[in-house]
């Protein structure tokens, strides 16, 4: 039974290190084949790292390899070891495929094409990358802190660092090109919501299962988040415990850890929510808004 459960969790951390590896290929393709040539920016580090390199002729796979490592040292002790194993291998890989995408011909030097292309390419690679438990960019880490600490939404948080280094290039390269880089934003966040299911919003998961105890601790332990538990009765099954949490999207395919690791059988619903109003009783025993109860 050990073997088989250690055997299950190998395959799945295979499966979701070769999905961010895939992922951070795509990225990086969009970004050398598409983005770059046209001086059209993607946001964050990866933005601030095509505007140095711009202006200095520096490799943009060492810009953001060397912009991104304060933000991963930030996150290791707020973000949990895997998660930053993975950010780390994602990002690794991306920087690494910049320098091989770097010297082929550009896939388009029409500022449109390459708008819209980019920006869809760019949508599935992070996508991917975000759907198997990891990140490319530095400022999203930060977002998710600032979520955790404040409840600030961390679709709001990178979207106002984004704008902040849109105006920039605008002044520094003019502002078509930031106008450009803005709607490839735009693009590749509704191609990332598709993929991700769910980007910007915030998640309920309801959880039917025979552990609850073991579950709900690992929860509370590992995300920080509190949980609901009700009694509740299947027609075939009979009695069951009824779990249900608010968590973020970057929370969810850990929560899906835990349970595969607890109750392999256990019944989820995972829906969006649209709003939330109340308080709730974080790990650190301070009220706030925007978590269950």
């Amino acid at each position: 039974m050990i073997n088989k459960l250690l055997d299950n969790r190998i395959i799945r951390l295979f499966v979701d290190f070769f999905g961010i590896m895939i992922g951070a290929v795509i990225a990086a393709f969009a970004i050398e084949e598409f983005l770059v040539p046209c001086t059209i920016l993607d946001g964050g580090v990866v933005g601030i790292g095509i505007m140095i390199n711009n202006l200095t002729g520096v490799p943009l796979s060492v810009l953001t390899v060397a912009f991104n490592i304060p933000f991963l040292i930030i996150g290791t002790r707020k973000m949990g070891k895997m998660f930053i194993v993975k950010s780390a291998f994602a990002m690794a890989i991306f920087s690494a495929f910049l320098e091989v995408f770097a010297p082929l011909k550009n896939a388009t030097n029409e500022h449109l094409l390459a708008v819209c292309f980019g920006g869809v390419l760019l949508g599935v690679g992070v996508g991917l990358v975000i759907k198997f438990g990891g990140c490319l960019d530095g400022t999203e880490t930060v977002a998710i802190l600032l979520n955790k600490k404040f409840k600030f939404p961390v679709g709001k948080v990178v979207l106002i660092f984004n704008i902040f280094i849109f105006i920039v290039a605008g002044f520094l390269f003019g502002f078509d090109r930031a106008m450009y880089s803005l709607l490839t934003y735009f693009i590749t966040s509704k191609v990332l919501d598709i993929v991700e299911n769910g980007m910007e919003q915030t998640k309920a998961a309801m959880i039917i299962t025979n552990d609850a105890k073991e579950i709900s601790t690992q929860i509370f332990n590992r995300l920080g988040r509190t949980v609901t538990i009700m009694e509740g009765e299947g027609l075939v099954s009979g009695k069951k415990v009824v779990l249900y949490c608010v968590l973020t999207r970057f929370e969810i395919h850990e929560l899906k850890e835990i349970i595969k690791d607890i109750d392999s059988s256990a019944f989820i619903a995972v829906s969006d929510v649209s709003e939330i109003i109340g308080t709730h009783i974080k790990k650190s025993g301070t009220l706030n808004s925007s978590e269950q109860k």
